[in-house]
C-alpha cells in the first residue's frame, strides 16, 4: 500500500526536487552575481541529516529556503484533503525536526537562516548578504 492517494498524487509528489528549486536558484544567483561564494544543498554535521541549501561555511551560516506546503508556511500552507491521516502528521513532523535541527546547528555554533519560498528574493538575498559580512570570519 503505497503512502499516496492515487499514482497521479505519487508521480507528483515523487518530482517534487530536493534542491535547485526557482526560489533557491533566483536567491543564489543575486549571491553570485554579488561576489559571494558558498556551498549548496550541504550537510553541515554528521549529527543531523539536514542538508542547507546554502552554506557559507568560513563564517558559519547556514541558509534554508523552505517549501509553504513542506514546511507548513502560516500563510500560504495547504492541507490535503486525501489521505489526511498519512499528511497532517508528517507536516507536523517536518516542523518539529526543522526546530531540532536550528537547535542543533545553532548549539554547533551555526548562524541558521531560514525564509518562504514566497518571499522576495532580492530581500532574501539581501539580508543574508547583510548576515555574512557582518559574520565573524574563522
Amino acid at each position: 500500500m503505497s503512502w499516496a492517494s492515487t499514482p497521479g498524487v505519487r508521480r507528483s509528489m515523487q518530482s517534487n526536487r530536493a534542491r535547485d528549486t526557482k526560489p533557491e536558484l533566483l536567491v543564489r544567483r543575486i549571491l553570485h552575481a554579488q561576489g559571494f561564494r558558498y556551498r549548496v544543498d550541504w550537510r553541515p554535521s554528521p549529527q543531523s541529516r539536514t542538508r542547507a541549501d546554502i552554506a557559507f561555511t568560513r563564517q558559519r551560516v547556514l541558509v534554508f529556503i523552505d517549501g509553504c506546503f513542506w514546511h507548513g508556511c502560516p500563510t500560504h500552507a495547504t492541507f490535503p484533503k486525501t489521505n489526511q491521516s498519512y499528511w497532517l502528521p508528517k507536516l507536523a513532523q517536518n516542523r518539529v525536526r526543522d526546530a531540532a535541527a536550528n537547535k542543533l546547528l545553532e548549539s554547533l555554533g551555526w548562524i541558521v537562516l531560514r525564509y518562504w519560498e514566497h518571499e522576495n528574493p532580492s530581500a532574501v538575498a539581501a539580508h543574508i548578504a547583510s548576515i555574512v559580512t557582518t559574520s565573524v570570519k574563522s
